[in-house]
């Protein structure tokens, strides 16, 4: 959500993990120490839910609050951050099946106040080539002076979506509409929900949750009401890349800031069961779908990912999955599945941007980086071949946060 990810091929490059020669289901043993190795390597608490056809596993390993040692348990209610996009984007592509949007039709047919001229369409919107600036550094300016001031003082905040886009529209575009690669922005997000509430005449936080939620069958996702997350929870504690330190519980936040880019809270059985519905066929048409998985180069975290509308492509050494990843401020989350939906897995951290920057504004990888990927490609390749891979892990393509010092 924050721009939290950096390159998604950075999911694949660690000093050392297990690259399967084929998938295999692993052992709820291997799944279970792979997780605790998360834990162990500095994370908080982690908790995760594995897929296999009908063959599911789900763990958490760590503590919800560091003070109390209250530990993680499986099923809590987790801030998704800019998962919510790919619940944005099917809301709208539904309402492309019904005819009241066309993918290729400008934005300004829609919002005439808000993005005028013809140049930006739905399209460049939910696949990020509008090149529209994101709106994160006006709602948040002291994070441009390297301070963590406005994470403070706006943590009850009410910012309405109108403020929030024009925040990105005032700003300089990243490029010139519809050009690759695009630059990932929450502000597209952010128009999509808007474009969604002129289209339908409801609020699109209640649309998205009758018809996307509601129709997925998820019983523990919402955008919440209330600065608190709602169910069982753990803190959100947030590290800014050393300038928190000790990191800061921001379990409860108006998530307004985020909205139809990222407020959305879930469970990671919700998750998998969300993302399966979808890529089953059961959330939009075929058609539509298709859309979906057309993918365009994007900039986002200092890496480029293939973006879809709402989803993006990972290339494991097992094949093509498809999600995305999600981070606000002190937790983060990423989703994966198969083509058909039937290998998958979802993983909330309750601690965000742990990392350090060194001198060149670089991300430094984090021994909690490594583990975690091994616990990736454990669940959705299996237990297989150790092979060294040369580079770094960085890992969450999409929404890593940047942040001058």
């Amino acid at each position: 959500m924050t721009r939290v990810l950096a390159g998604v091929s950075a999911l694949l490059v660690a000093g050392a993990v297990a690259v399967p020669a084929q998938a295999a289901v692993p052992g709820g043993g291997e799944l279970r120490e792979s997780l605790d190795a998360v834990h162990e390597a500095g994370m908080y608490g982690v908790y995760s839910a594995v897929r296999d056809g009908r063959d599911t596993w789900k763990g958490a390993s760590g503590v919800a609050d560091v003070r109390t040692r209250r530990p993680v348990k499986p099923d809590m209610v987790h801030r998704v951050g800019s998962i919510t996009k790919t619940f944005t984007s099917v809301a709208v592509l539904q309402q492309v099946e019904r005819g009241t949007v066309e993918l290729d039709a400008p934005v300004s047919r829609y919002l005439p106040d808000l993005v005028p001229g013809d140049r930006i369409t739905v399209r460049m919107l939910l696949n990020h080539t509008s090149h529209i600036a994101d709106y994160i550094p006006g709602a948040f300016p002291s994070l441009l002076e390297g301070s963590t001031a406005s994470l403070d003082e706006h943590r009850f905040r009410r910012i309405e979506p109108e403020e929030l886009a024009r925040l990105g529209l005032q700003a300089a575009p990243t490029g010139q509409p519809g050009a690759t690669p695009g630059s990932y922005s929450n502000t597209n997000y952010i128009l999509a929900g808007l474009l969604l509430e002129k289209v339908t005449g409801t609020d699109a936080e209640a649309y998205i949750t009758r018809h996307v939620i509601r129709e997925a069958g998820l019983r523990h996702t919402s955008f919440p009401r209330t600065p608190r997350i709602p169910g069982p929870s753990s803190g959100a504690y947030e590290s800014m890349y050393g300038l928190i330190d000790p990191p800061r519980d921001y379990g409860v936040y108006d998530m307004s800031w985020a909205g139809t880019a990222g407020a959305v809270v879930s469970t990671m059985d919700d998750l998998n069961r969300f993302y399966r519905a979808l890529l089953q066929g059961e959330l939009v048409g075929a058609a539509q779908l298709a859309e979906m998985r057309r993918t365009v180069p994007v900039s986002a975290g200092g890496g480029i990912i293939e973006y879809g509308l709402g989803l993006y492509a990972l290339d494991l050494p097992c094949g093509r999955f498809w999600g995305h990843d999600g981070g606000v401020f002190g937790m983060i989350t990423q989703s994966l599945s198969s083509p058909d939906g039937s290998r998958q897995i979802s993983v909330g951290l309750n601690r965000a941007k742990y990392q350090t920057v060194d001198e060149n504004g670089q991300i430094v990888p984090h021994p909690i980086d490594a583990a975690f990927v091994g616990h990736l490609l454990l669940a959705l390749c299996g237990p297989g071949q150790a092979r060294t891979l040369s580079t770094p892990v960085t890992p969450f393509p999409a929404d890593r946060l940047q942040l001058s010092r």
